[in-house]
């Protein structure tokens, strides 16, 4: 069977090989949170509320772009492990303050500096200049869908 020609397209394609890297990536990220007792969206839930010291559950679910019982199950996990601690907001008794606790922190530092080595095994055939272009790259790529894809969709693989 003869292959028709595709026209009008660049003889390269990235998406496929993006799939593969991001498919290798993933499975790596996984196969060293899951000794820590964590997934890709315990991951990102954590990172935020390091990096906000802090949220309501409703902030947390609107930052993470997931419905608020699917943050409640997701805060149950992460509370039930002692990584974070649900209190009452002073100022408003109905809502629920979300922090990181001491143990989460730690916890959170363990797994970053494991998916640090995972990006280093996956991207080992690329120095260090060559690295610092690829995520300039990717990081503007990205850009163009900010506005569909955020922290929550990333984290589940959910499609933007």
């Amino acid at each position: 069977m003869a292959s028709l020609p595709v026209l009008n397209q660049p003889p390269r394609r990235s998406g496929a090989l993006l799939d593969n890297l991001a498919r290798r990536m993933r499975l790596h990220a996984e196969s060293v949170l899951e000794p820590l007792g964590l997934r890709p969206r315990h991951l990102v839930a954590l990172t935020v509320l390091r990096d906000r010291d802090g949220s309501t559950q409703q902030a947390l679910a609107s930052t993470l772009m997931m419905d608020r019982a699917t943050v409640v199950g997701l805060l149950n996990d992460l509370e039930a492990d002692a990584l974070i601690e649900r209190r009452r907001s002073p100022e408003d008794r109905r809502r629920h303050i979300v922090q990181l606790t001491d143990r989460g922190a730690r916890r959170l530092a363990k797994a970053e500096f494991a998916l640090a080595a995972v990006e280093d095994e996956v991207l080992s055939a690329l120095d260090t200049g060559q690295r610092a272009t690829l995520y300039e790259l990717l990081l503007l790529a990205a850009s163009g869908t900010a506005q569909e894809c955020g922290p929550a969709a990333i984290a589940s693989d959910s499609p933007c």
